[in-house]
């Protein structure tokens, strides 16, 4: 049977993240293979800068907005993918109707918070258990994720991996970059929940490389004047950089999954990274990459390590068995049983006893 996917998310294009990716890419998988999709993002709202980070647009969403994109659209499953402005509204307009839903967890916002305001963890994620207990299933990116997430108190947790595109993300020819080897390069929003100076402030020989911009983009490159910046790459540009160098470096400690992992492994650079929640699950038992409590000490191992060995790991990692993940996690909510309740309810208070 073909759905009908609404998702509700705060973070949409021309934003470029790990949620954007993620469901550009499952939007993409789910068409192909036959159901239709609606996305209610930014783009349906007036927006106003994040506080502390204007980068980031927040959506003056509303109940109402929400439930008339249900009405339009008609889906058989709602999904809200984030916590925000958009994702609150949806929630709200579900819970209003009686209709069932699924969210996932993109994001360790407690961690995010904690770095820029002196908020408790634990409040925190009291708000988000309670966001994400409506749901009939809460997706989160890595197994380690699920575990930690289950221990505060989560439950209908489903793990939901990533993938990576295989046609663009694959070993290359290197760009003429004509700096001294080895070059340890990360790809990242340059933000301060990303921890890029832990990898600056490495005492390594060689290069340190930095792609991506973001609000501390300027004071990264007035402090760390030795490091090379290139700004933001997308698509084989980006591939390019991954494929010239020789250590991917992955400083996040916030970070649930990290997408450009499998990019750097799918063009046969092994990673160096804490060991965290993301990292450490891409690894698995493969030998793609070091994780370790010593961010320098990682970075040196990884020299050592086959480029063979990385791009086969990467290979574990499709957007197709991401979707396929996601309709195996939503076939419950929506299609099944709930969801016709659900539709009954909206317009027969009494169907459920006659659906039960």
């Amino acid at each position: 049977m073909m759905g009908r996917f609404l998702f509700a998310t705060d973070a949409w294009e021309p934003q470029v993240n790990g949620v954007v990716r993620t469901l550009s890419h499952l939007m993409a998988e789910l068409v192909r293979s036959g159901h239709a999709t609606d996305v209610l993002s930014p783009k349906d709202f007036r927006t106003f800068p994040c506080p502390t980070y204007p980068d980031i647009r927040l959506s003056l969403a509303t109940t109402a907005a929400a439930e008339q994109r249900i009405d339009r659209f008609e889906p058989t499953n709602v999904h809200i993918a984030t916590e925000g402005p958009i994702g609150s509204a949806m929630r709200r307009a579900c819970l209003k109707r009686g209709l069932p839903f699924t969210t996932s967890f993109h994001t360790r916002f407690p961690e995010y918070l904690r770095a820029r305001a002196p908020v408790p963890e634990r409040w925190s994620y009291a708000w988000l258990r309670r966001f994400h207990g409506a749901g009939d299933a809460c997706l989160v990116p890595t197994e380690t994720m699920r575990e930690q997430l289950e221990a505060r108190g989560f439950r209908n947790l489903v793990t939901w991996t990533r993938g990576v595109d295989h046609s663009v993300f694959r070993p290359r020819r290197t760009l003429p970059l004509d700096l001294p080897r080895p070059i340890y390069l990360t790809v990242s929003r340059l933000a301060p929940e990303k921890n890029i100076e832990a990898f600056l402030d490495l005492d390594l020989e060689g290069s340190k490389l930095v792609v991506g911009e973001g609000p501390i983009m300027a004071d990264l490159m007035r402090r760390y004047p030795h490091a090379h910046f290139a700004g933001l790459q997308t698509g084989e540009a980006l591939a390019r950089y991954y494929a010239s160098a020789d250590v991917f470096v992955f400083p996040s400690k916030t970070d649930t999954f990290g997408i450009v992992l499998l990019e750097a492994i799918a063009c046969g650079t092994p990673f160096a990274s804490y060991s965290e929640p993301g990292p450490i699950d891409v690894l698995g038992s493969s030998r793609a990459g070091i994780a370790s409590g010593d961010l320098g000490e990682a970075c040196r191992r990884a020299l050592t390590l086959s480029r063979t060995d990385a791009v086969a790991r990467a290979r574990d990692f499709t957007w197709q068995r991401c979707a396929d993940i996601f309709l195996d996690a939503t076939a419950g909510s929506g299609s099944g049983r709930a969801g016709e309740r659900a539709r009954l309810r909206r317009f027969d208070p009494h169907a459920e006893a006659l659906s039960a």
